[in-house]
């Protein structure tokens, strides 16, 4: 009997441990703002998206959903990150994550007409997610108080 009340103590210990730890992370950050750049091709086996998503999942953990608002903004060479995920799996899991947890995705309109690309092609791209420019998005987040990232 002994032994059970010190495992479930343990146990016990290490649940609150580790929910104290969440809470002095979040703490320690306080509320952001960011947004994360992504211009940039994907690369072999898209790792370089994937990265830049693994960057902002990481970024969350460390923040709080609740603390953090993130935006993903798409122009260029890095369209391919919501052209791949039509086919990559993984890809398409890292992005859906991101949004269940609030990240918006917003994708230049300058690049899906100078590339002659159909929104309709791309994945989880909707009318209210694109924006007239890639470039001038990212001054507005930034005007608007975002932090600035750019990662791959």
């Amino acid at each position: 009997m002994r032994g059970l009340l010190f495992g479930l103590a343990a146990a016990l210990a290490v649940v609150l441990g580790g929910l104290t730890a969440g809470a002095q992370t979040s703490d320690r950050y306080g509320e952001q703002r960011v947004v994360y750049h992504v211009n940039f091709p994907g690369g072999e086996g898209n790792r370089a998206y994937k990265g830049s998503l693994r960057n902002l999942k990481n970024h969350m953990d460390a923040v709080g959903d609740a603390n953090l608002g993130a935006v993903i903004v798409v122009h260029g060479n890095g369209i391919g990150l919501v052209q791949e995920a039509n086919s990559d799996l993984d890809l398409q899991n890292q992005l859906l994550g991101l949004k269940s947890r609030g990240v918006e995705v917003r994708v230049c309109n300058n690049t899906l007409v100078g590339l002659d690309i159909d929104p309709v092609s791309l994945f989880e791209v909707y009318d209210e997610d694109i924006v007239p420019s890639g470039v001038a998005e990212l001054s507005y987040l930034q005007q608007q108080g975002y932090t600035y990232i750019r990662t791959h």
